[in-house]
């Protein structure tokens, strides 16, 4: 259902694409724009985790690292090649992964994380990182930044040049696209952004084989993260739907902008794989 979610979610952010860019810039506007945010995606897409891991310090660990042996192990369980393994000095507990596909992934955790979690949840933070390379996530949510990235230069191409001077929806028109487009474009991303981190915990549990593993280490990954800094997430917002929760304080980010699924949800349906039907305790943090 997640990926028939995640494939509904990016029709609708072409088809999203595809009206704004003729009404604002026209064919021609159209195209252009695209090919300049493809490019820019594509360079991301293939440096984006060297220089992720560089924006976070992560320091790579070798095979003689209980993290390493837990990631090998989980990789052998899910069929990946092994990951890259790196550790971020960093006392929010919380992890990420990136690569441009299996063959050439990463993954990273903080220090916080390895301090703060037992060795059955890291185990389930790991199986949930190796999901989202199995599931190619990096390249879904490339696809989706792309098109986002359009819809964003064609507003501001509007914004500044006042779109295309046939336009049937006039000047005001024009500006009230410009301005309400990249926003409905943000909302189908993160709504994208989300139903993979659904689908990410659900792969991840059976990677694991233990769906609770994940569930109690989601618990103090949220707390940690609702009262424990990430100075260098905080100073670059754009990799936060990277990371296994949320790493930006709650209070600073809105519901419906949140790149992540509610934690408490999160847990409910990893309790339900594990056969436990009794309500998920409330969290302020979830």
């Amino acid at each position: 259902m997640n990926y028939l979610r995640t494939a509904i979610l990016l029709a609708a952010l072409t088809a999203l694409f595809m009206g704004v860019g003729y009404l604002l810039g026209g064919e021609g506007g159209m195209i252009v724009a695209l090919i300049i945010a493809a490019g820019m995606n594509l360079f991301a897409w293939w440096g984006s985790d060297r220089m992720v891991l560089a924006m976070y310090r992560a320091q790579p660990v070798g095979k003689g690292h209980a993290l390493h042996g837990i990631v090998q192990t989980l990789a052998q369980n899910a069929g990946l090649p092994v990951p890259k393994v790196y550790i971020i000095e960093n006392d929010q507990p919380n992890a990420f992964a990136t690569g441009r596909n299996p063959q050439n992934a990463s993954v990273a955790a903080t220090t916080g994380l390895l301090r703060n979690l037992s060795a059955t949840e890291i185990s389930g933070v790991m199986a949930h990182e190796l999901a989202h390379i199995r599931n190619r996530d990096t390249l879904i949510m490339t696809i989706t930044a792309t098109i986002a990235g359009a819809i964003g230069m064609l507003a501001n191409f509007a914004f500044f040049f006042g779109g295309r001077r046939d336009s049937p929806l006039g000047f005001v028109g024009v500006l009230l696209v410009a301005i309400l487009a990249p926003m409905a474009a943000a909302l189908v991303q993160m709504a994208i952004s989300r139903a993979r981190e659904y689908e990410a915990d659900r792969i991840g549990a059976e990677i694991s084989g233990h769906p609770l593993w994940l569930a109690g280490a989601l618990k103090k990954l949220a707390h940690g993260a609702t009262v424990i800094d990430n100075p260098e997430a905080e100073d670059n917002p754009a990799t936060a739907h990277m990371f296994i929760v949320n790493p930006l304080h709650a209070h600073k980010v809105d519901g419906l902008f949140s790149t992540h699924p509610p934690i408490g949800e999160r847990i409910r349906r990893l309790r339900a794989m594990a056969g436990e039907t009794a309500p998920t305790e409330r969290r302020p943090w979830g």
